[in-house]
């Protein structure tokens, strides 16, 4: 992500904003989308129709004043139908104007839609590294950003710049066709002042726009990250300290927002100068040319009305190519998420796991996060199917590793890892994620419904599948004296639950996937001693007759593993089954003495307050 960030800064603007548009193209023109092909080129029909008729509509002004300026007879009779296709005249350009903004409406929501699920997925589908680091809340703003300015760059494009330029050039044409090539040389010399000056200006104004958009994020960010830890603000009293960490954010959004509002009244006023002066100019030439007899009143008329006709628009067009210049900052910064490389890809060749009975076997695997500080050092060991075995060892043994790496959030560097013969490095992702379950130490729930919580081990599972789950983990009676039982809401992260009840959930969850291959990772560490047992016995009950790998601190937890592999410095220091490890008096001897000494020391504090 880093590297990717810097390359990112180090492209020149332009650039970037050529890259963006390049990235957005196949959202605008899908490949197999017969039918929003049809409606872009249909839009594009009405846009240049609208214009057309939009250049026709001062002559019939023109035409009406000269008929005016006439005869009384012509003045009573021609007018009238002159000002009648006037209004017909308006209302096409409009009507056309509408056609095209409803037909195109569905190609431009269905590119955001696109991109939005495009980048969703890709965020899923990046490594656990990258996840590590990330910023949750600047991601949804950048997605929220991202989309809105697709929706922006693809209508106001195609819609306001492209016809407005279109019209320009119409304008000068008919001005030069009809008068004198000294109208059309000053329409344009204006019109091209009016873009140059407008993209200086913007171009300089556009550092403040990145300026507020990485401080909006950050606040964002902070405020996110300070609300989802709300009870650990509140135990240590830092309401203040969260206060001023997201004050600074938006202290420094404030100067960014006041130079940014400065700088566009600056741009405003040189914009109105230069369509003044425009003006001006080109009525003056026709006033002279009325005066020669060289134009009628009518010709004055229409000099007039495509001037301030085409001014609007262009007046508008600051407004937009501001707005563009915003929202292709802002689809930049979600388009380079979708060029981060996510770490760990399937093979080109990769097949789904095959079916088997689950046996999984660490063969020499060595792996580090950073090449200078080795996790696991040429570790080997087998779950046999159907057995269980337990991974223990001190803080930073790299237990916590092992299940990572089986469930290949990381590829190792040197050895493999293989489920019934197959290198896991060799099979599709979802295929290999499907086959195990995990019961995390931690378990983060949606803040949802305990009936969605369940369900989302298997989506498509049935009511009565998820309330089988939910008995299995020792859960359902809870849930039913709930007043709202299955529909019960958990909250932010599942906080409305106990540790237990959590554990419960992931358990259910976890039970419903059906996987061949569990894992336990420290799943009872954080609970009480009365709530672990509980929880120790549905585990112990949900992995009968699985493939069942348990990460541990606690060695109470795991004495009826079938084999306990001890990890010590990232290397399996020895292992066999319980008894056998307490005679053969080694690490794991020592372990489970100053265990049981602490239990022993916790049990007499217990007793002495119980007295008390």
């Amino acid at each position: 992500m880093t590297s990717a960030s810097f390359d990112s800064a180090a492209r020149p603007p332009r650039r970037k904003e050529v890259e963006a548009i390049r990235a957005l193209l196949p959202f605008l023109w899908p490949a197999g989308a017969i039918e929003l092909r049809v409606r872009v080129a249909v839009a594009l029909a009405f846009l240049v129709a609208a214009k057309v008729v939009n250049v026709c509509v001062p002559f019939f002004y023109k035409w009406a004043v000269d008929a005016l300026s006439g005869e009384l007879g012509a003045a009573v009779t021609v007018p009238v139908g002159l000002i009648v296709g006037y209004g017909v005249a308006r209302v096409m350009a409009r009507a056309f104007g509408e056609l095209r903004d409803a037909v195109f409406a569905k190609v431009a929501q269905r590119a955001v839609r696109t991109a939005a699920l495009a980048t969703f997925r890709h965020l899923h589908g990046l490594a656990l590294s990258f996840h590590l680091d990330r910023r949750t809340g600047g991601l949804s703003r950048a997605i929220e950003r991202g989309t809105k300015g697709i929706e922006f760059v693809l209508s106001f494009t195609l819609f306001n710049v492209a016809p407005t330029l279109l019209e320009i050039a119409m304008v000068c044409g008919v001005l030069w066709a009809l008068y004198d090539v000294n109208f059309a040389v000053v329409t344009f010399v204006t019109v091209a002042g009016y873009i140059a000056f407008t993209l200086a200006v913007t171009e300089w104004r556009l550092k403040f726009r990145r300026t507020m958009n990485e401080t909006d994020g950050e606040a964002h960010t902070r405020a996110i990250d300070s609300l989802l830890n709300y009870e650990t603000v509140k135990y240590f009293g830092a309401e203040e300290h969260e206060a001023r960490r997201f004050d600074s954010a938006l202290r420094r959004y404030e100067h960014a927002a006041v130079k940014s509002k400065t700088s566009l009244s600056l741009l405003n006023i040189g914009q109105g100068g230069l369509v003044a002066v425009g003006l001006i100019l080109v009525m003056i030439m026709a006033g002279q040319g009325v005066a020669a007899g060289r134009m009628t009143l009518g010709d004055f008329v229409l000099v007039n009305t495509y001037l301030i006709q085409l001014y609007l628009p262009l007046n508008f067009l600051g407004f937009v190519y501001r707005e563009i210049k915003r929202s292709l900052t802002d689809m930049e910064e979600m388009f380079g998420l979708l060029k981060i490389q996510a770490g760990i890809v399937d093979a080109e060749d990769a097949q789904p796991l095959a079916s088997g009975p689950g046996e999984v076997a660490f063969e020499r695997v060595s792996f580090s996060y950073d090449a200078r500080r080795p996790i696991l050092k040429d570790v080997s060991f087998t779950i046999p199917a159907g057995k269980t075995v337990a991974i223990v060892g001190p803080s930073g043994a790299g237990k916590s590793t092992i299940g990572r790496l089986l469930f290949r959030f990381h590829d190792i560097d040197r050895g493999a890892v293989r489920i019934d013969g197959q290198d896991i490095r060799d099979v599709a992702q979802a295929s290999l994620r499907a086959a195990i379950g995990v019961v995390p130490q931690d378990t983060v729930l949606f803040n949802d419904t305990i009936y969605y919580n369940i369900a989302y081990g298997r989506p498509g599972a049935s009511p009565a599948e998820v309330e089988e789950a939910a008995r299995l983990a020792r859960i359902h009676d809870f849930v039913m004296s709930l007043p709202d039982g299955y529909q019960s809401r958990v909250g932010e992260r599942g906080l409305k639950l106990s540790g237990g009840e959590k554990q419960r959930v992931a358990i259910a969850r976890t039970i419903l996937k059906r996987p061949r291959i569990l894992v336990f990772d420290e799943a009872t560490s954080a609970l009480d001693s009365h709530t672990e047992k509980e929880i120790q016995a549905s585990l112990r009950e949900v992995s009968t007759d699985r493939t069942t790998l348990v990460i541990a601190h606690r060695l109470s937890t795991v004495v009826d593993a079938d084999d306990i592999v001890v990890l010590d410095e990232g290397r399996v220091a020895e292992h066999g089954r319980h008894d056998e490890l307490l005679a053969l008096g080694g690490r794991y001897a020592a372990m489970w003495e100053r265990q049981q000494k602490a239990a022993e020391v916790e049990q007499a504090l217990d007793a002495s307050r119980a007295t008390a």
